[in-house]
């Protein structure tokens, strides 16, 4: 039960990262067959592409930032078997606001409801971070 349970956020989030990424490759599509790109603008860095290119390239390079931290916790957590309730809960509390950040990010970009949905999975995860903490060392020794 916790298997599945602990894995599906998991499966969520890497299906998210997979959204952003076949979003940036459509609007790059996009700005390739519009025309009037430079080459080797586009080849050394993100400044020959247009804005909503640039964009969905900085949220699909932000899918590796923070989730990281996330992929690696649920692992632990399902090594040690510490995926309790309320971790459970805070997990998909951390990849709805990574869905929100996304869907912001890629559509309005508004600054404010973006920060506030990354600021809200960082505690998220920050609280996971520590949840698991205690469950390590607060438990009694293995044998």
């Amino acid at each position: 039960m916790y298997v599945t349970a602990t894995l599906l956020p998991v499966f969520v989030q890497v299906a998210l990262t997979f959204a952003v990424l076949f979003r940036l490759g459509a609007v790059r599509l996009k700005a390739i067959r519009a025309g009037g790109l430079v080459r080797e603008e586009v080849v050394l860095g993100d400044t020959g592409w247009p804005p909503i290119v640039r964009q969905a390239s900085n949220c699909f390079r932000n899918q590796f930032e923070l989730p990281v931290l996330f992929y690696v916790l649920a692992v632990l957590a399902l090594v040690t078997r510490h995926a309790s309730d309320l971790f459970l809960v805070l997990a998909w509390l951390f990849v709805l606001s990574r869905i929100v950040h996304a869907y912001v990010y890629v559509t309005s970009n508004h600054i404010g409801w973006r920060f506030g949905a990354f600021a809200f999975g960082a505690v998220m995860l920050l609280a996971m971070w520590v949840l698991f903490a205690l469950a390590i060392l607060l438990a009694p020794a293995l044998p």
